[in-house]
């Protein structure tokens, strides 16, 4: 399991769009705001491809 200090996410924006952020960017508030949030990925890789799925689902607005 990767602790919540390690790892990538995807966090969405208030205009839709999603960010792949690493878990060091992440501020406790926005951990804990109701915004959706996917992760953790191992690798950046990763949660850009999953954040491209993301984006085709229509679940994140393009950038």
């Amino acid at each position: 399991m990767v602790d919540r200090n390690e790892g990538w996410y995807i966090v969405q924006g208030e205009d839709g769009t999603c960010q792949v952020l690493s878990a060091e960017n992440i501020s406790r508030e926005r951990l804990q705001a109701q915004r959706p949030m996917w992760g953790p990925y191992a690798t950046q890789d990763e949660a850009i491809a999953r954040r491209v799925g993301l984006i085709r689902s229509g679940k994140c607005n393009p950038a």
